[in-house]
């Protein structure tokens, strides 16, 4: 501390009241105590700490000792011995964190200084409000003794997470998201790749089949969207035989990180495969540009070729696989149960127009043809599924001024479950009255003059209905 040079110059004449109003402004708290340690005056700027200690009013004429709590005595007698010792000209005693009773119970911090003053010996304790200080310093504990528990937790995390990692017998690796370089290998897929070197560090796709590498960069990038893949198989150098890949993505900040488990492809027994025409269709489908899906009778896809996949935007076929079909048709919980109802009925559906949508809500107009089979004797669908966007979908799809009408109500009941009600009951009146025309017309022998009287049209209206449903030459023009 710094103290004034000259102070008896400019401040010579003060009144004790004056003095007293400095060391009150000075200060939060003030107190006067003699030579024995008794307070014999108080001084509070700060009168909502006042009202934090437990009985201030009577502290006067109490010795300061008895007004801290027993931790802090020491300190003020440290004080009070310090300040009466020192000369008059010698600067403050060192600050001291003195804790005073509370009236709710807890300590109230107080930083105090104490020095002697006039020729009594009185000694003058400045004191400065500590609760906004302490208030942080606590805030800062809860904060440091949170993180360290939030450590504690990651670090247990993380040692069960390499235990699981180092102790699979199945190969796994973590990939780079942004390279693709391997960044950790366990001893299992270390062993796998003992022939290819060092791992760590490396790009996966050295240690892909070449002829596997284009389905590995599908995979991964449809794994960034999804967040997942299921067994894929995929060649991998030194391998005989192919491997069932599985990927999953691992979020670390912005970034992301791709978890591979290889596992053994299970291999069809020799009784199992196809003779080579059937072999040649199967592989014909799997290729073919329309979409090819063979569903459980819950509706859940077990096999599906490239172009579906590609339809509802799939990394791959066996992403879908174990997904119900329903979820991609354009009315979830009508179209598929329509459909699977008239496979169990009839066996087979011929083009049934809907509309199919992909994993990001896309939609495209398809025509459907499905059959019901037996497969290992349990039932199952075959479902063929055309993109029929940019045309017309299908008669069905046509306005009712541009479509062929049905000719009798079979074919009206063909239409439940094809088309809305709305439209199921502008085809029934359509039918009905072609149905009056040509009755009409068979009872007055193809007069148009005398049906449309019995029909109770003008001969233009009847003209116009004629050439609506085609009529004009099936009849010939009456005489009249």
């Amino acid at each position: 501390m710094k103290a004034f040079k000259s102070p008896g110059k400019w401040l010579v004449g003060m009144s004790a009241d004056i003095v007293g109003m400095v060391i009150a402004t000075m200060a939060d708290i003030a107190l006067i105590v003699d030579r024995k340690g008794v307070i014999r005056d108080i001084a509070v700027q700060n009168t909502a700490l006042a009202r934090e200690f437990a009985e201030i009013s009577d502290w006067v004429g109490r010795p300061w000792v008895e007004t801290v709590t027993l931790e802090s005595r020491d300190k003020v007698v440290a004080m009070l011995s310090a300040a009466g010792e020192a000369p008059a000209d010698q600067a403050l005693a060192t600050d001291r964190h003195v804790n005073c009773p509370g009236r709710d119970g807890r300590d109230v911090p107080v930083l105090f200084s104490a020095m002697a003053i006039g020729e009594k010996g009185s000694i003058v304790a400045f004191g400065r409000d500590l609760r906004t200080i302490a208030t942080l310093q606590q805030r800062l504990i809860d904060v440091q003794q949170s993180l360290e528990r939030d450590f504690s937790r990651l670090r247990h995390v993380e040692t069960r997470y390499r235990i699981l990692f180092q102790q699979s017998s199945e190969p796994m690796l973590v990939l780079d998201g942004a390279t693709q370089r391997v960044v950790e290998a366990n001893p299992a897929a270390q062993q796998m790749f003992r022939r290819q070197g060092k791992l760590v560090g490396r790009a996966f796709a050295d240690v892909v089949e070449p002829g596997s590498r284009a389905t590995l960069e599908r995979l991964l990038g449809g794994v960034s969207r999804t967040g997942r893949a299921d067994d894929t198989p995929i060649g991998l150098l030194g391998q005989k035989e192919p491997v069932g890949l599985s990927a999953f993505v691992i979020r670390q900040g912005s970034g992301l990180n791709f978890l591979i488990r290889l596992s053994p492809v299970k291999l069809p027994d020799r009784q199992d495969v196809l003779p080579a025409g059937k072999a040649n269709l199967l592989k014909l489908i799997d290729n073919a540009p329309d979409g090819f899906v063979v569903a459980g009778h819950d509706g859940r896809v077990i096999a599906a070729n490239a172009a579906f996949a590609e339809m509802v935007q799939a990394a791959s076929p066996e992403q879908v696989v174990g997904l119900s079909l329903d979820q991609w048709l354009g009315r979830p919980g009508v179209d598929l149960p329509v459909v699977t109802a008239n496979l169990r009925q009839n066996g087979s559906v011929r083009l049934y127009p809907t509309t199919l949508r992909d994993e990001f809500g896309a939609e495209i107009d398809v025509e459907i043809s499905a059959v019901s089979l037996v497969s290992d004797g349990k039932p199952c669908f075959g479902f063929a599924i055309r993109n029929v966007a940019g045309r017309a979908t299908s008669e069905l799809m046509r306005p009712a001024a541009a479509r062929t009408v049905p000719r009798s109500l079979e074919q009206i009941s063909e239409l439940i479950g094809r088309v809305s009600l709305k439209d199921i009951v502008r085809e029934t009146t359509d039918v009905i009255e072609r149905l009056s025309i040509e009755a009409a017309l068979d009872i007055t022998g193809d007069n148009r003059a005398s049906a449309a009287e019995m029909l109770g049209l003008s001969r233009q209206s009847l003209y116009v209905k004629l050439r609506r449903y085609g009529m004009m030459d099936a009849a010939p023009a009456s005489p009249g």
